[in-house]
C-alpha cells in the first residue's frame, strides 16, 4: 500500500490538473483534487511516530488543506473558506516546525521571506478586493512565516541527521509560497497560461515534501 501511493497521488493530480484544464472532463476535478490529498495524507499517517507531536500537526494541516481544496473547488463561492482553512493549515505547519526550533530562531530567514510576500502583497494590492484584504494580508503572513520557520529548521540541521528531512520541508514551504503565489497572481492581477498546471503542480509538490519531512516508520 504504500508504495503505491506515491503512483496514486501522482495519478490523482494529473486527473486533477487535466480536468482543470478542461484536457478532461470538469466533474473528474470534484474527485481527483480530494483524491491526491487524501493520498498524501494517508502517506504522511505511516510516518513521524518518532515525534508524535509534530506528526499530529502535520496530519492536521494536511487534513484542513483538504477542505480547503473542497471549498476552491467553487472559487468564487469558496474563496475566503478556503483562504480561512488553508491559513490553518499553515498555522499547524509553523507549530509543527516549531517542534525541532523555537519560531523565528533564524531571523535572517524571516526577513529575506518577509520581503518577499510584501513585494508580492505590494503588486497585488489594488486588484484585491476591501473585503479581502485583512484576511488576504492574514493569510500571506502566516504564509510566509511558514516558509521561514521550516528554512530555519533545515539552516539549523544542517550536519546533522535530521538535515535531510528539515530540507523537505523547505523545500515545501518554498513551494507553497510560489503556488499561491501563482494563485494570487492568476486572480488579482492578471491571468496566466495553463494557471491550474503550475499552480496544482507546485502546490501537491509542496504537500508531499512536507509529508516527507515526518521520518519514515523504522523496520
Amino acid at each position: 500500500m504504500r508504495r503505491a501511493l506515491p503512483w496514486l497521488v501522482l495519478v490523482a493530480s494529473a486527473v486533477a490538473i487535466g480536468a482543470a484544464l478542461e484536457l478532461l472532463p470538469r466533474p473528474l476535478l470534484f474527485a481527483a483534487k480530494p483524491l491526491a490529498t487524501i493520498g498524501i495524507a494517508v502517506f504522511a499517517w505511516s510516518r513521524g511516530h518518532d515525534t508524535p507531536a509534530m506528526r499530529k500537526l502535520v496530519l492536521a494541516g494536511l487534513g484542513l488543506s483538504l477542505l480547503g481544496d473542497i471549498a476552491l473547488l467553487w472559487p468564487k463561492e469558496g474563496f475566503l473558506p478556503g483562504l480561512v482553512a488553508f491559513l490553518l493549515a499553515h498555522l499547524c505547519y509553523i507549530a509543527a516546525f516549531c517542534r525541532p526550533l523555537r519560531f523565528a530562531a533564524r531571523r535572517g530567514v524571516f526577513a529575506v521571506y518577509g520581503v518577499v510576500a510584501l513585494g508580492i502583497l505590494a503588486w497585488l494590492w489594488p486588484g484585491v478586493a476591501s473585503g479581502l484584504r485583512v484576511p488576504v494580508i492574514a493569510y500571506v503572513a502566516c504564509l510566509a512565516s511558514m516558509a521561514a520557520q521550516s528554512a530555519g529548521w533545515w539552516l539549523a540541521a544542517r550536519g546533522t541527521p535530521a538535515a535531510p528531512l528539515a530540507r523537505r520541508a523547505a523545500i515545501g514551504g518554498a513551494l507553497f509560497m510560489a503556488s499561491d503565489a501563482l494563485l494570487a497572481v492568476n486572480k488579482f492581477a492578471l491571468p496566466l497560461p495553463a494557471a491550474s498546471l503550475w499552480i496544482l503542480a507546485t502546490y501537491w509538490a509542496a504537500q508531499w515534501a512536507i509529508a516527507t519531512s515526518l521520518a519514515p516508520r523504522r523496520g
